[in-house]
């Protein structure tokens, strides 16, 4: 076996070009969010020094330190979820619902970052229950997608055996789901966080996508506004919607890299005959570990068929 079959360098030319698209795509990105928000940040920086000074002028018994003392207890009192507008304050973040809550984003990796252990008796503790928590996460929402996924089949197979065009049926059942994925998932969680936590569609949008990405900004976080008083079910049925989501997404995600998978296969087979490549050359064939899994599947189906001696 040959340097080239050891280190699979059959496959260094893919790898190249999807790690070029990778860079391309996260720099092309970044100056994008650059031109859409620095010009807004510069502007909020602006205006909050504006207001800064109005308020020393307005409060001359305050000056810069009492102004940065004042803040420092409204950063405290944020994180911990107290409001301080008024004379009302809440019971804090870390009531019963809401460490529920905060468990379900330990072990999802999603990690808003609103709340956080303070002792070191909880800090430890999030470290071993994460350490045990996210592999039985993943392996519970694979078993949930899979098991998704084989209710989509089923009903692929089942509408495929009653009409005569299989790929029209698989496609509209494939489209079906995936509708009513994001009506479960996206509209009606939307419509849920506009009404009981006053955010525009827009933000609640984006906040269930970058929830359930598992992204989790933490700059909009439901059932966390200390000056809002939730119902019981809130809690509760933010989390199913957080776990079911993932697994949702996750197929969703897994047939986006597949598509993706797909149109490099193609590329490469048109960069090769590109070239002047056959797909039948037989040194590319040795070279290539997808065409040696291919024809190790071809030699082995038949094998399997072939019935056993009694």
């Amino acid at each position: 076996m040959g340097l080239i079959q050891i280190f699979n360098l059959a496959r260094v030319p893919s790898i190249l070009m999807l790690g070029a698209v990778y860079g391309a795509y996260v720099l092309v990105g970044g100056v994008i969010f650059w031109k859409l928000e620095g010009d807004l940040g510069r502007e909020d920086i602006s205006a909050i020094l504006a207001r800064k000074q109005q308020v020393l002028q307005t409060y001359k018994c305050l000056n810069s330190d009492g102004i940065d003392a004042v803040i420092e207890v409204i950063q405290d009192a944020s994180k911990a979820g107290l409001s301080i507008k008024g004379n009302n304050t809440s019971d804090g973040f870390w009531q019963f619902t809401s460490s529920a809550v905060f468990a379900a984003t330990v072990v999802t990796t999603i990690g808003y970052g609103n709340m956080s252990p303070k002792t070191p008796a909880g800090q430890i503790f999030c470290v071993f229950f994460a350490l045990i928590g996210i592999p039985l996460n993943m392996v519970v929402l694979n078993r949930v997608g899979k098991y998704m996924l084989a209710i989509e089949r089923n009903i692929c197979d089942f509408l495929q055996g009653k009409t005569r065009h299989p790929r029209c049926t698989r496609f509209f059942v494939h489209l079906i789901s995936y509708l009513t994925g994001v009506v479960l998932f996206f509209v009606v969680p939307m419509v849920m966080f506009q009404g009981h936590e006053g955010w525009s569609f827009a933000q609640a949008i984006y906040y269930c996508f970058i929830t359930l990405s598992t992204i989790g900004f933490g700059d909009y976080v439901a059932d966390s506004n200390p000056d809002k008083m939730y119902p019981e079910w809130y809690s509760f049925l933010m989390a199913s919607w957080i776990f079911f989501g993932l697994a949702w997404l996750a197929l969703v995600i897994n047939h986006s890299i597949d598509i993706l998978e797909r149109l490099n296969s193609f590329l490469n087979g048109w960069w090769r005959r590109r070239n002047g490549k056959e797909e039948t050359n037989a040194p590319d064939d040795v070279e290539n570990p997808d065409t040696q899994v291919e024809q190790m599947e071809q030699v082995v189906e038949p094998v399997k068929q072939l019935p056993t001696e009694k």
